[in-house]
């Protein structure tokens, strides 16, 4: 009786076993490429005034139309241009944002339809 238990036991583990690997690999599915954001301008933790203009550079597989900015929550309309390896992106911080620290953030989708963000924080002087 015990014997039947063992094969019973090893029936189930193959069972549990070839269902997990019917999910695939890595290896089989696609890579999800995130767009990149770099060279951020002005530096992070910069004074800067409001009305002050920023800019980054957004890597190539960026969707352009979808990339989008706030800045201390408020949108702000870009400037996209191409770039040599991607998009230069450029905007200016709002006038109504004075004597604080600011998140400039940063979204966008990739050509795979990944999204990525980041960002970098700036001192608005009043």
């Amino acid at each position: 009786m015990k014997q039947q238990y063992n094969y019973l036991w090893a029936l189930v583990f193959m069972i549990v076993t070839s269902t997990s690997w019917a999910y695939g690999s890595s290896s089989n599915s696609k890579s999800c490429a995130k767009p990149k954001f770099t060279d951020f301008t002005p530096a992070e933790n910069t004074a800067v005034a409001a009305g002050s203009d920023f800019s980054f550079l957004a890597s190539a597989n960026t969707l352009p139309n979808t990339i989008k900015v706030t800045v201390k929550g408020l949108p702000t309309s870009l400037k996209v241009t191409p770039n040599k390896g991607g998009f230069q992106a450029s905007g200016t911080i709002p006038m109504s944002l004075k004597g604080v620290y600011a998140r400039i953030a940063i979204t966008a989708s990739g050509s795979s339809n990944c999204k990525g963000d980041d960002g970098w924080s700036v001192k608005i002087a009043e």
